[in-house]
């Protein structure tokens, strides 16, 4: 995925700590910043079904989910969205009205009845910041469902460089044969690690840290609203799957601390006066952080 996408360490190991964590992940930067080429290039790695949805005013839920059809022996059958796949690209997700942001736990109903999803059913969504024209804020209970928040930023100068040479010499965005990017594993492989990633060890004195960073964020000044129970949850499984990655069976505190902002920062809210002078919800995050003593072995 580094060898495609230039400059984007950071976002590229929270994708993938997202993906084996069995997480959701919201991918936010101005457009042309390599968002859709990270997911893209995500999938090409793995042979499982990959769709992309490009998100709309006029999108409505069923060219998501499906539709019911009345067929010519009287019968009503089901016609399965493009939601029904294994990697889901949901682009320009804050350009759609909320009717069409709500996502669902691996399971659509449609006319009453219950249809799965695949188990390595995963949502990538990108965003524009919600101050460009056109976008739709995301409501609170749907940000709280993605596991991380990425930001996608511009890359330095000499990687900036890098780019446009990789066009010279023959890259396309637009032409996924150009990436040379081939499937080093398939769905079953995916579930086979992520399972793997359940069997990281967590001890008490690493959820002890994350209980504590989370219930800080709700007694801290400069935050109005606090983290939820399931960002506690979502921060347990990314340290878990953060310590695989670095071919550890245990997690240590370091998982924790690290991937704290992207999992915590759209869980949070900035108070108002602290927010009119410019503090951010990561500024916020890392003086809880150096506040909260980190466990020591």
């Amino acid at each position: 995925m580094r060898q495609v996408v230039l400059g984007q360490e950071a976002a590229t190991r929270e994708v993938l700590v997202c993906l084996l964590a069995r997480g959701h992940i919201l991918l936010e930067g101005v457009p042309g910043t390599a968002k859709t080429l990270l997911v893209r290039t995500l999938a090409l790695s793995l042979e499982a079904k990959f769709v992309r949805i490009q998100f709309t005013p006029d999108l409505m839920p069923a060219d998501i989910t499906g539709i019911t059809l009345l067929t010519g022996a009287h019968e009503f059958t089901f016609r399965p969205g493009p939601i029904f796949a294994d990697l889901v690209l949901a682009d320009e997700i804050n350009r759609a009205p909320a009717k069409t942001q709500a996502m669902q736990e691996r399971t659509v109903t449609v006319d009453g009845k219950s249809h799965p999803l695949p188990t390595t059913f995963t949502v990538f969504a990108t965003q524009n910041p919600i101050e460009f024209e056109g976008t739709y804020p995301l409501p609170e209970a749907e940000l709280d469902r993605f596991m991380v928040k990425a930001f996608v930023g511009y890359p330095a100068a000499p990687v900036e460089q890098g780019i446009l040479t990789r066009y010279v010499e023959g890259f396309e965005a637009d032409r996924p044969e150009t990436y040379g990017v081939k499937p080093v594993t398939d769905a079953a492989g995916l579930e086979r690690l992520r399972k793997a990633v359940e069997t990281v060890r967590v001890e008490p004195r690493i959820t002890g840290y994350i209980t504590a960073i989370v219930r800080a964020t709700r007694e801290a000044a400069s935050l109005t609203l606090g983290a939820s129970p399931r960002a506690g949850v979502a921060l347990l499984k990314a340290a878990r799957a953060a310590a695989f990655i670095e071919e550890r069976d245990y997690v240590i505190p370091d998982d924790v601390k690290l991937l704290a902002p992207a999992v915590l920062r759209h869980r949070v809210s900035v108070a108002p006066e602290l927010e009119l002078e410019g503090v951010t919800a990561d500024q916020a995050l890392k003086a809880i952080l150096d506040k909260t003593e980190a466990p020591t072995a």
